[in-house]
Order: structure tokens, then C-alpha cells, then sequence
């Protein structure tokens, strides 16, 4: 269950960064409040996964779900552009997530 929590709390960054870019800076009622929202949510999410999973794993799975998914939304939605350079680094980033949770004796 742990992992259903830390995966939903990931993906939950994602649509908070999500609105608060399309809150215009706080400046829109409606994805502000979605902001405060879904940042609680994954929070809570987090701090439940945290029940059962190490700090040293989950932490950097949950930013890095974050991360990546903001990547993606910011490509396909806000026409954010990756240089090859860039979107090497985002595949060491995945690499990175996979080896932390491989590699942390879970």
C-alpha cells in the first residue's frame, strides 16, 4: 500500500506544480485553491508512504516522480522545448529513480 501512496503523491506534485503555474502566480482563484489542494494531498500521500517506506527511498522517488512528470507536462502542454542535452539528463533522472529503489534494500 505503501507504494500506491508514494506513486499517488507523485503524480499529485505533478498537478500541483500543474496548477500553480496555471494560477498565473497565485493571481487565479480557482487553481490556487487546486494548488493548496493537491499540494496537501501529496503530502499526505508522502507522509503515509513514509509509514512503511525509508526517507532515503521514498523521498527522492516522490521529487522525482515530480520532476519528471513536470518535464512532460511542460512539453506537451506549455510547449516547453528539451534540448537533446537536456532530455539525456532526464533519462539519467529516470535511471537514477529506478537504481534508488533497486539499490535501497527494500
Amino acid at each position: 500500500m505503501a507504494w500506491i501512496y508514494l506513486i499517488g503523491a507523485g503524480l499529485l506534485e505533478v498537478a500541483w506544480s500543474t496548477t500553480m503555474k496555471l494560477s498565473n502566480g497565485f493571481t487565479h482563484l480557482p487553481y490556487t485553491l487546486l494548488t493548496i489542494a493537491g499540494l496537501t494531498a501529496s503530502f499526505l500521500g508522502l507522509a503515509l508512504a513514509m509509514r512503511d517506506l525509508p526517507l532515503s527511498l521514498a523521498y527522492p522517488i516522490w521529487t522525482g516522480i515530480g520532476a519528471v512528470g513536470a518535464i512532460i507536462v511542460g512539453v506537451l502542454f506549455f510547449g516547453n522545448r528539451l534540448s537533446p542535452a537536456t532530455a539525456f539528463f532526464v533519462v539519467l533522472l529516470l535511471v537514477a529513480i529506478v537504481g534508488i529503489k533497486l539499490t535501497a534494500g527494500e
